[in-house]
């Protein structure tokens, strides 16, 4: 069973959000909230939750998006603002006045969504792996991923007016998703565990909802270009040169559109994947301790 904890919260006419906390909250210490990627869970961020220097300087608390994990409401249709009111719900609902956030890949944008609704509560994000764009001819001139096209043939898929009992994801996407987040190099330890994971989080009419919608969600967002102006917390970014969703090259063009944070920085790590927090989690805690202890006040 999965490791969550769950408070209720109003938003979209009630939701049941899941979020995983290694510890009781210590209002003593800075608050960081984690955001997981597509089709993942707050598993992802086991190695943090274990990292006992990191455990020590702040709290640790990761939220499953709406569609994810074990985070549920009657609602079939939710946008990426939708999690992010939720988000800010939780953080109400377990007494967290001001938290940093950090978010993989659809978390990146999801910080932003934080920061943009919560502007006072937001001390500072910390985008992994992301872009801050839609799924644009542009993106993929710098060398992203065709998420259009990749993602057609799941949600095709994943579209009907039948009941689908025995509905859970392949075979063959549960090992794309790991493919181009984790590393086609990754060990069958970890292989075996998130196709284990990913099935089990979607099983029956009901996973297939949530799956696709969440895919929708992923192929047809709006982008934050034009809305970035308006971010005025610290923005560290961080980026593995591996990283086969989103480039470096998007990367290093978005980071200059935060004109009004008062410290917008990308950091590159090498050879780092687009789940960079599973292949560098030493690398991503150092950089989380710097930039917390830095503007925790």
């Amino acid at each position: 069973m999965p490791n969550t904890k769950a408070v209720n919260v109003p938003h979209l006419g009630g939701i049941t959000a899941a979020y995983q906390t290694p510890a009781p909250i210590d209002k003593s210490k800075p608050t960081l909230i984690m955001v997981n990627s597509f089709t993942t869970s707050s598993e992802m961020y086991r190695d943090q939750f274990a990292n006992q220097e990191l455990n020590s300087a702040v709290n640790l608390v990761a939220i499953e998006l709406l569609g994810h994990g074990q985070t549920r409401t009657e609602n079939e249709n939710w946008t990426y603002w939708d999690t992010a009111i939720m988000n800010i719900q939780v953080m109400d609902a377990l007494g967290i006045e001001k938290a940093f956030v950090l978010g993989t890949s659809q978390g990146g944008w999801i910080t932003v969504r934080m920061t943009l609704l919560a502007p006072k509560r937001i001390l500072g994000i910390i985008p992994l792996g992301t872009s801050m764009d839609f799924e644009s001819d542009r993106t993929r001139a710098l060398g992203c991923w065709n998420a259009p096209e990749l993602l057609l043939p799941t949600i095709n898929e994943w579209t009907t007016n039948n009941n689908t009992p025995d509905f859970e994801p392949s075979e063959e996407y549960c090992n794309l998703l790991i493919n181009i987040g984790f590393g086609e190099n990754c060990s069958k330890a970890v292989r075996e565990l998130w196709v284990k994971t990913i099935k089990s989080n979607y099983q029956g009419d009901d996973g297939r909802r949530r799956a696709r919608m969440a895919a929708i969600n992923l192929r047809d967002r709006d982008g934050l270009h034009s809305r970035l102006w308006d971010v005025k917390c610290p923005v560290l970014w961080l980026h593995g040169t591996a990283d086969v969703v989103y480039s470096v090259q998007n990367a290093e063009e978005e980071i200059k559109l935060f004109k009004n944070s008062p410290d917008a920085r990308l950091v590159t790590v090498k050879n780092g994947q687009h789940f960079l927090s599973f292949s560098h989690p030493n690398g991503v805690a150092d950089n989380l301790l710097e930039f917390v202890g830095k503007y925790k006040a």
